[in-house]
């Protein structure tokens, strides 16, 4: 063990701060180059924020010491948050701790208590500048030469205005959107200085500023040319080479369900009724992995960028559109390899009672979209009738099939949040035209039933194996938050009876939706209900899903955009298909999920911030059009400085206090504004009409201003009602595929024979090329691998995800 990390190890083992001479002697340190080293060696350490050091020299582990490092995150308004890896809660710090800190730095603060109780951070040194890129506008100063420009940062966080100097601009003109790389931060004496590397586009061209925000969030929008050459290097149909190994199901009765303008179409389903009564749902993936190898160019590029982004006029795809919208895709009528989860569920409780995993060659019946599918279902259009008469009993199937799933879902206590998603409708100059609402019909919760069943069913799978897996995970809400949340519920009549420190199981947050369903406030309180909850994400250790009510959950349905999809494709292939056990191949994995799951992770927040921003900036510019237009809405917030109106398209603007008929008082307890003079009232979920009165593109803000008082229904104040808070479920075990959390690995066993229930199986063997499947009505597609001796193994328990 080198110097460094002997050090680490008796710092860390160490309940208190040790001075050098006892790190000398429990290190045995004898020369005077040793002990150079060491010190060498401990200020390296204290620059890295792996150690604190006191003011008496003594050094100990950040959490002995009362001190935490960290990426400061600041606000417009001055003040940041300290986000510290592992720890649950950020440190706040106040402004005039952050005199020369700038949004992204890496930096290191003791921790103190304020006056409220509330921890809070005494900055004590920066230890890494995080921006070292940013985008923002090229701006000449007024009456001067133009011998220089500064940058304005699109981004308010980032507080300083670097200066550019003419020959370093690559051309740029006033009113360029460009990226920017720092030179030198500011001083206090200096602005700071930064060079133009890329020039966007001028702020007034279509599209650039929608190309802006992609360059400010980080997201690659070219492949580097390795990847192209690799992409181009793949064949444009499937090989009857490929086929081997693989069971096929072509002449299988199988549908691709999914939006009319997608392209990407990496999931397909079939449902029959067997002769015992269950249902067989067959859920078939793009096998992704085939063509993406472990290490390639390919497999590099869509690790660094983790997910595809969808933004309101453009998609930006983690894999080449050859692979995406080609081979990958599960276009119809043509030869496609799968991955395929084929699981026989029981009608009376939705159980998977067996399910089999295994690689396969499908050719898709059709491509339907969610549109004709509902239409066929609610026997809405004729036209749609007729053109799929032949296969009206499949979807009245599928249809069944999903509300059995669906009941089994909520019987567990899943909760079911049913937002309203606006879709923005540009025009040819890339202007926002329209916000239209998005129907969530019975096709699209079909599919989500399906995936839903297909992810759990994977993850308790590899789960039972002992295996390293990748899994996506939900913790339960923090009490803080509950208990705000709670609190807040009480003021529409809803409380919340429970012994403190209870851990609440998700079925009491469903009771709450289902005392609230239909009531004006019902999409602010599961808005807030949403917010109270923890942020969902990738993680080697199978911690459940709070949200989805289930104990193993991951995603496998989604490889061509997701790479956490194509990583359980891989663990698949390895250890189930290819028997690929050995001590070798599980250290491995060990070693490089963690890291996998973290980088994806990350990933997946820069993406819904990108998509968010969007968002916000389209629905800013089709209100900049309808300024003084009025409009009914909904409140949504209540402040100190005003209150939040959303409108039926789903769009939020602010209705200042400073601009109402009164002054309002803010009644912080029961979320409500009372105006002095006149009495009135304005709460959460009232009825307002307002009148559009500003838009700020830049900061992507909208104002309102009150022309109608607030309507309030007369059963809004209903009688209380109690709900009895259900006791939080104690976790089965809280493994990373059998291990604990120390990574002391118990000794594995091996994995469950085929045909033994409840355990995990091998993939039956496939067949050959070109062998058919003897499948009909009532008998199961896959009998054909019975023959080989083979049963289905496994028993899904539960779990759910929501389906992009």
């Amino acid at each position: 063990m080198n110097l460094r990390d002997q050090l680490l190890e008796i710092i860390q083992a160490s309940d208190k701060a040790l001075t050098v001479d006892q790190l000398t002697e429990r290190l045995a340190l004898e020369s005077t180059d040793a002990f150079k080293e060491l010190i060498r060696t401990l200020n390296e350490l204290e620059a890295e924020g792996l150690i604190g050091r006191t003011r008496t020299n003594r050094y100990g582990t950040l959490a002995v010491l009362g001190q935490a490092a960290g990426i400061i995150s600041i606000h417009q308004r001055g003040f940041g948050f300290l986000s510290v890896e592992g720890e649950t809660e950020d440190v706040f710090l106040p402004p005039d701790q952050l005199k020369d800190v700038y949004h992204g730095d890496t930096i290191l603060v003791k921790k103190r208590e304020d006056n409220r109780g509330k921890t809070e951070g005494v900055l004590l040194k920066v230890l890494k500048r995080g921006l070292s890129e940013f985008v923002g506008t090229y701006t000449l100063p007024s009456g001067r030469l133009d011998q220089f420009a500064f940058i304005e940062p699109d981004d308010k966080r980032i507080n300083f205005w670097p200066i550019v100097n003419t020959d370093k601009s690559l051309g740029a003109v006033e009113g360029h959107k460009v990226v920017v790389r720092i030179t030198k931060y500011p001083d206090g004496r200096f602005a700071g200085a930064c060079d133009v590397v890329r020039i966007i586009g001028h702020k007034n061209d279509p599209g650039v500023d929608i190309l802006s925000i992609v360059y400010k969030h980080g997201i690659p929008t070219e492949f580097p040319e390795d990847v192209i050459d690799q992409a181009n290097a793949v064949p444009e149909e499937a090989d009857d080479k490929d086929f081997i190994g693989r069971v096929d199901l072509r002449n299988e009765t199988i549908f691709t369900i999914d939006g009319e303008d997608a392209k990407d179409l990496d999931d397909a389903v079939h449902v029959k009724k067997l002769n015992n009564g269950n249902y067989e749902l067959g859920v078939h993936i793009a096998d992704v992995s085939h063509y993406v190898k472990e290490g390639s160019p390919l497999d590099v590029e869509a690790f660094e960028r983790g997910t595809s982004v969808y933004l309101v006029d453009r998609v930006i795809p983690m894999l080449p559109h050859r692979l995406s919208n080609g081979i990958c895709s599960l276009n119809p009528h043509v030869n496609r390899l799968t991955l395929s989860c084929v699981m026989e569920i029981s009608p009376q409780n939705g159980k998977v009672v067996s399910h089999e995993l295994f690689p396969s060659v499908i050719k898709t019946t059709e491509r339907m979209t969610y549109t004709n599918v509902r239409e066929i279902i609610e026997r809405d259009d004729e036209e749609t009738l007729a053109r799929y008469e032949p296969y009206i009993g499949e979807f009245d199937l599928m249809a069944e099939l999903a509300e059995v799933l669906r009941a089994r879902r909520n019987s567990r206590g899943a909760i079911n949040f049913d937002f309203a998603e606006a879709k923005v409708i540009v025009d040819t100059e890339g202007k926002a035209a329209d916000i239209v609402l998005r129907p969530r019909s019975v096709a699209e919760k079909l599919i989500e039933e399906f995936m839903l069943a297909a992810n759990e069913t994977v993850a308790e799978h590899f789960h039972k194996m002992d295996v390293p897996f990748i899994y996506r995970v939900h913790d339960n809400p923090k009490s803080d938050k509950l208990d705000f949340f709670f609190d807040f519920v009480a003021n529409f009549g809803v409380h919340i009876e429970r012994f403190k420190g209870q851990k609440v199981e998700p079925k009491t947050l469903q009771k709450i939706l289902k005392a609230i369903e239909g009531q004006p406030e019902e999409p602010v309180i599961s808005t807030i209900m949403l917010r109270s909850m923890q942020q969902a994400k990738y993680d080697d250790v199978s911690l459940g899903h709070f949200g989805l009510a289930t104990d193993f959950y991951t995603h496998f349905t989604s490889p061509i955009r997701r790479y956490p999809d194509l990583i359980v494709h891989r663990l698949m292939r390895t250890y189930a298909f290819n028997q690929d056990l050995s001590d070798k191949t599980i250290a491995k994995y060990e070693e490089r999920l963690s890291s996998i799951a973290e980088q994806t992770s990350r990933r997946e927040r820069r993406s819904v911030d990108a998509e968010r921003e969007t968002q916000a900036l389209k629905k800013a510019e089709y209100m900049e059009s309808r300024l003084g237009e009025e409009f009914d809405g909904v409140v949504s917030g209540i402040t100190n400085f005003g209150m939040f109106i959303e409108l039926p398209n789903t769009i939020e603007g602010l209705v200042r206090l400073q601009t109402m008929d009164d002054y309002y008082h803010f009644d912080e307890s029961q979320l409500m504004l009372l105006g002095e003079r006149t009495k009135r009232q304005f709460r959460i979920g009232d009825s307002v009409r307002v009148k559009v009165d500003a838009v700020n593109l830049d900061e992507r803000t909208i104002d309102f201003t009150v022309v109608g008082m607030p309507k309030r229904e007369q059963t809004r104040r209903r009688q209380p009602t109690t709900i009895k808070a259900t006791e939080g479920r104690p976790k089965k075990d809280d493994k990373r595929g059998g291990r604990g959390r120390d990574d002391k690995r118990p000794k594995r066993g091996k994995p469950g024979k085929p045909g033994q229930p409840g355990k995990p199986g091998q993939a039956s063997k496939p067949s050959k090329p070109g062998e058919k499947p003897k499948s009909s009505q009532g008998r199961s597609a896959l009998d054909l691998k019975k023959q080989d001796g083979q049963k289905r193994t496994g028993d899904a328990k539960r779990g759910a995800k929501k389906r992009r």
